[in-house]
């Protein structure tokens, strides 16, 4: 049984445990993967609470934050939700999104699948293309004191998950790494139309980009 508010609690949980996040995984985040992934839910046939929880814990403990350790932010949700006294089938299944949403440079199998994961994941991947995804990638980029562009410096789209997780390649270079490779991974055709407009808006930032720093304009 789903208590009437288990949802406003996760809520007022992820908001606590993220106070003090890195401003592209913090609580506004969330926040807006939640919204997206009830929109793109509407249009599918789907457990609405997995969905919300999932969308609500999948960054709780980002292993890029805590030494590339992927057991943290799944053992934090199941604490919680245990806490909560959420059915063990449901808990499970929230523990699987978060277990396999992430990107991990592109070449990562996952491990479970569902509609509800599907649904998570496109919003996720939402959250990391566009405008807000540029944002979030140079403020990232900030964070790690990389370059921001170095045109000696290739991408690399073929890295394995660790050398992913390691990359400190310039901050431009995400662009090809990731962000331009998202549209075409999308599950959801809610995500799919959604993702090709915010991947044409990428294009002109960085083509605009380009045009800026070898002096064309």
């Amino acid at each position: 049984m789903i208590k009437s508010d288990l949802i406003s609690k996760t809520i007022s949980f992820v908001k606590a445990k993220l106070e003090n996040a890195e401003g592209g995984h913090d609580w506004f985040h969330i926040e807006r993967v939640y919204r997206n992934a009830i929109l793109i839910s509407k249009n599918e046939v789907c457990n609405a609470t997995i969905v919300q929880l999932g969308a609500l814990l999948h960054d709780i403990a980002d292993s890029k934050f805590h030494d590339g350790d992927e057991t943290i932010g799944p053992k934090i949700a199941r604490e919680f939700l245990e806490s909560q006294e959420v059915d063990q089938e449901i808990i499970t299944h929230v523990i699987h999104i978060i277990e396999n949403i992430s990107f991990k440079g592109g070449n990562f199998e996952k491990q479970f699948t569902s509609k509800e994961l599907d649904i998570v994941q496109d919003a996720d991947r939402l959250d990391a293309i566009g405008a807000i995804g540029i944002a979030r990638m140079f403020n990232y980029g900030g964070f790690k004191n990389r370059t921001i562009y170095d045109p000696k410096i290739a991408p690399n789209t073929k890295m394995t998950k660790e050398e992913y997780k390691k990359n400190d390649s310039p901050t431009i270079n995400h662009f090809y790494e990731k962000l331009f490779l998202l549209k075409d991974k999308m599950n959801t055709e809610t995500g799919k139309e959604i993702a090709k407009a915010r991947h044409r808006y990428m294009e002109g930032f960085l083509s605009e980009f380009y045009a800026e720093w070898e002096g064309e304009k």
